[in-house]
């Protein structure tokens, strides 16, 4: 089931969404400008459609994977196939923007509670 997060939530809350899915990982998608995201789809691409149906713009998402279980440092993957863009400049499943890398980091911090 998705969920939409805009109020911080804990690892274990995480812990138990990927205990249905994936094991060790959460696939995420992130909207830049609402300062959300998605959690709980099987693909991004279902969280993509979520959010978009729920008022997001297409530009503003991007799909990210958390390995909770690593280092903080670590634990973020920006992959997604939802990431491909070519015309927003980006090529790539990853993030090529900086900028957008450093804004879905804010964003995933201030949703997460480490400990």
């Amino acid at each position: 089931m998705i969920q939409v997060v805009s109020e911080p939530i804990t690892k274990a809350m995480l812990r138990n969404v990927a205990e249905g899915q994936f094991g060790d990982m959460v696939k995420a998608v992130v909207d830049i400008d609402k300062g959300i995201m998605a959690i709980g789809g099987e693909l991004h691409a279902d969280e993509e459609a979520h959010l978009l149906e729920a008022g997001s713009r297409q530009e503003n998402l991007w799909g990210i994977n958390l390995y909770f279980n690593l280092p903080e440092e670590e634990w973020l993957e920006f992959d997604s196939m939802i990431n491909i863009r070519p015309s927003c400049a980006n090529r790539s499943r990853g993030v090529e923007s900086p900028e957008i890398r450093g804004r879905i980091l804010e964003i995933v911090r201030g949703l997460i509670i480490h400990g």
